[in-house]
């Protein structure tokens, strides 16, 4: 049966957690609070934690650079994934994308739809992996924030999640 099987051992992962806002700070994130207790409570690591502007130059480079660092196995994103002009997370994010994983947007929105129903239309939630690094670019609303991690992102991040789980594939994910 699906879910988590106690009898495994949990592997904490190391997150790094990028919201993407011209308005938010520190004190003001609401949503990367959300996300980095919600991992810790989980297990993990916070490896990193940002905000920057809606920039696609700039979100692009700090994906790259958490891409690139050995103490990153997860990003993710909150915000600018809207249709507005400025959001702008998904064109910065997808070219980095060795694979896309369709799968994270559909489910996301299956759960979504359930709490907002329609409105998950105004969201653009992808999901990647780029050298051996997942990502995963969510809405930054406390709500797409809460689905996603509670209702995704953290039984994929479980290691005892079965019957698969994304931790397990992960010292396969450099094969050749």
């Amino acid at each position: 049966m699906p879910g988590i099987d106690e009898t495994f051992a949990f592997k904490p992962v190391r997150i790094a957690i990028l919201v993407v806002s011209d308005t938010r700070t520190l004190e003001t994130d609401t949503s990367g609070d959300l996300l980095v207790q919600r991992l810790k409570d989980a297990g993990h690591t916070l490896a990193d934690r940002k905000i920057i502007k809606d920039d696609p130059l700039t979100i692009r480079a700090c994906v790259e650079a958490w891409i690139d660092d050995p103490d990153v196995d997860v990003v993710i994103s909150s915000g600018g994934t809207g249709l507005t002009g400025r959001d702008v997370t998904p064109e910065a994010v997808t070219p980095l994308f060795e694979k896309t994983n369709d799968g994270f947007s559909v489910i996301f929105h299956q759960v979504s739809y359930h709490s907002c129903g329609l409105s998950t239309l105004l969201s653009r939630a992808v999901a990647g992996l780029a050298k051996g690094t997942f990502i995963f670019c969510l809405p930054g609303s406390n709500g797409a924030v809460k689905d996603g991690w509670d209702k995704v992102i953290s039984l994929q991040l479980d290691s005892r999640h079965k019957p698969c789980n994304l931790v397990e594939l992960m010292p396969r994910l450099m094969e050749t």
